[in-house]
């Protein structure tokens, strides 16, 4: 037994040495100088629980884009999730160095990942890893487009594409993205790909200059700026922040000038994207033929569509509803088209939803929402799962903190809160026309969050529509009308309209209307529902909105203000489900500038306003004027 024991011993020292020898042949020994650097490293194991796979799928014109394809291993007969992005999908495939499918994609991917979908994300045109040449928001074929190619026919080669060279697929695409990239989905449903059966855009990109991320009602966002340079810079892949240092944006950009002033101090004034802003600052058929509403409206309606929007959304809260409008008329038996708008900031639909700024929801609300709507919505229409009966409209009711179901958007029943003498908000019109008086002073403008202030800052960007406006409540250049404490609760479900009767001795003015939710100032610690310890006396917005005076008579052709003359302003404030609980208060404030959020408006006219000169900016005396047939207002959609 002993020799047959050792004879194995030697075999198995045979045997190693075998091996080793073989590996000394394939690889030379190293020495103290033999380079260190590899080629790549994969990290993608024989363990790991996915297959990932990266493309260039071709489009009609020859451009080649980027396209990763993600799924479990063991994945057949299943639907694709497709995302079209410019935000570098190979590091969003990255998420973290993992085996696990649910780690390297986002959060919103992983009841997905797990169910066995095809997620398969792509780099847009010009960007990032794909060929071709961008165009920020790539008009729609027609009059500002004659290419003969647009994001909607990008998405429907590459739908045509995946589901034929996808084994593992079942031929069912579904569309999916939030802010650009839901302008990328609601792109898919133009002459959409008979694959194509359900999207779901979310928080997108729909008209910049109505009410998107470049102007709000003619007023411009001045961060607009940065992201047009980081987009066109490098392919997007860096090289394009501005090297400006720590300071405050506040004095950084009061110090600039106006908006060209600071292109030109920067030297971005020739880049394209720059220029689009600062020659086009008027809703000329430059932008308003850009409006992807407009042309979904043109459109028969083809794919389920669920549009997705968070109430305080600080970047797109226009577009979500804007597209509702044009597409629901269409909906003939109202289950083809549903409105969501939950209680988040911009995307936060698909992070965690559990808090925003001061506010506390009851748990995930975000992760609800994707697990018990848009999963059975995507299984129905791309699985043939059961009929999840998707809620005509769902909102989630902040204040009483539930999600509620509508047939339709807007629910509430006008009703307005008038502005009153001695700072009061009354539901009862006032009889006698009166006037309260501020003056702005485009030196001094009134910041939109505490300073100092970083607008590259993710805390303080993302959760700025609810932050306590006590900040600025005091300042005399923003005046505030507050109701009594509230009896009972105030409901409102659809978008406050802003009724204002307004007189400047300038010749252009801003206006901005803030609606105010104020907790009760002797509240217990969590006696109220959805508040933190500490909120006390909170003055937390629950609408903002500007509105850029010498568009009072167009959008298109802006034109000066008669100084004195007492003009009605008419405009709207986001989409909203909130509940104003009895024993708060209800404000409305109004002030002429909301900085350095916007551009600082001279309050004199100047023909393009990008292009005001130091003299032009001026101090102005505003006057808001309430009662009799001057009676200043917002006008609240109250539900029983």
């Amino acid at each position: 037994m002993k020799y047959l024991t050792r004879f194995v011993s030697l075999l198995a020292s045979g045997l190693v040495l075998t091996a080793t020898n073989t590996l000394a042949q394939e690889s030379p020994r190293v020495t103290p100088m033999t380079p260190d650097v590899v080629d790549a490293y994969e990290q993608v194991l024989p363990s790991a629980d996915f297959i990932r796979r990266e493309t260039m799928v071709p489009m009609r014109d020859g451009v080649k884009l980027y396209t990763v394809v993600v799924m479990k291993k063991g994945t057949s007969n299943a639907p694709i999730l497709l995302s079209r992005s410019p935000y570098d999908v190979y590091k969003s495939t990255h998420r973290v160095a993992s085996q696990r499918i649910v780690d390297i994609l986002d959060v919103m991917d992983a009841e997905f990942a797990e169910d066995g979908y095809i997620r398969v994300y792509q780099d847009i045109r010009g960007l990032h890893r794909s060929d071709g040449e961008y165009v920020m928001n790539r008009p729609q074929i027609g009059p500002l487009n004659d290419t003969g190619i647009d994001e909607s026919t990008d998405a429907y080669d590459t739908i045509d594409w995946l589901v034929k060279n996808t084994p593992e697929s079942n031929g069912n695409v579904g569309i999916i993205g939030s802010s650009y990239l839901g302008f990328t989905a609601l792109m898919a449903e133009i002459h959409p790909h008979p694959a194509l059966k359900a999207a779901v855009p979310q928080s997108p990109m729909v008209d910049g200059w109505m009410g998107d991320d470049w102007f709000h009602n003619g007023a411009f966002r001045v961060s607009s700026l940065d992201y047009a340079v980081g987009q066109a810079t490098n392919k997007a892949d860096g090289g394009g922040e501005f090297a400006l240092g720590v300071m405050d944006d506040y004095s950084r950009y009061l110090e600039a000038g106006s908006v060209a002033d600071f292109a030109k101090m920067l030297r971005i004034e020739h880049y394209p994207g720059v220029r689009k802003f600062l020659e086009n600052p008027a809703y000329t058929e430059f932008w308003s033929l850009q409006a992807a509403d407009k042309w979904l409206a043109a459109e028969p309606l083809k794919v389920p569509t669920m549009i997705e929007v968070g109430q305080w959304d600080q970047e797109d809260s226009y577009g979500g509803p804007a597209v509702y409008r044009a597409m629901e008329p269409k909906d003939e038996n109202n289950d083809m088209v549903s409105l969501v708008i939950g209680p988040w900031r911009h995307s936060g639909a698909n992070h965690y939803g559990y808090e925003l700024g001061a506010l506390t929801f009851t748990g995930d609300t975000a992760r609800e929402w994707r697990v018990e709507y848009v999963k059975p919505f995507f299984d129905h229409w791309l699985k043939g799962g059961p009929d999840p009966h998707t809620p005509p409209v769902l909102t989630y009711a902040t204040g009483i903190n539930k999600w509620e179901v509508s047939p339709r958007w807007p629910m509430g029943t006008a009703k307005p809160i008038y502005l009153a003498a001695n700072g009061v908000a009354t539901f009862e019109r006032p009889a006698a026309a009166e006037n309260y008086d501020y003056v702005s002073d485009p030196a001094h403008p009134v910041p939109f969050i505490p300073r100092p202030i970083d607008m590259n800052d993710s805390t303080q960007w993302k959760p700025w529509l609810v932050h306590d406006q006590r900040f600025v409540t005091d300042r005399p250049d923003v005046a505030s009308w507050k109701s009594a404490p509230l009896e009972k609760a105030v409901h409102i479900m659809g978008a406050p309209e802003v009724e204002l009767f307004a007189a400047t001795n300038g010749t252009d003015s801003d206006w901005v209307v803030k609606l105010i939710d104020i907790y009760p100032n002797d509240v217990p610690e969590a006696a109220t529902q959805g508040s933190k310890p500490g909120m006390a006396g909170d003055e937390i917005p629950i609408g903002i909105e500007i509105f850029r005076g010498r568009y009072l008579k167009s959008f298109a052709k802006p034109a000066p203000l008669e100084p004195g003359n007492v003009e009605h302003y008419r405009w709207t404030l986001p989409n909203v489900d909130h509940v104003f609980l009895p024993g708060h208060r209800i404000m409305v404030q109004v002030q002429s500038s909301l900085f350095p959020l916007y551009d600082r408006n001279p309050q004199t006219y100047v023909d393009n306003i990008m292009y005001a000169r130091p003299g032009d900016y001026q101090k102005a005396t505003q006057s808001i004027w309430y009662g009799g047939a001057t009676a200043s207002a917002v006008v609240l959609p109250v539900v029983p």
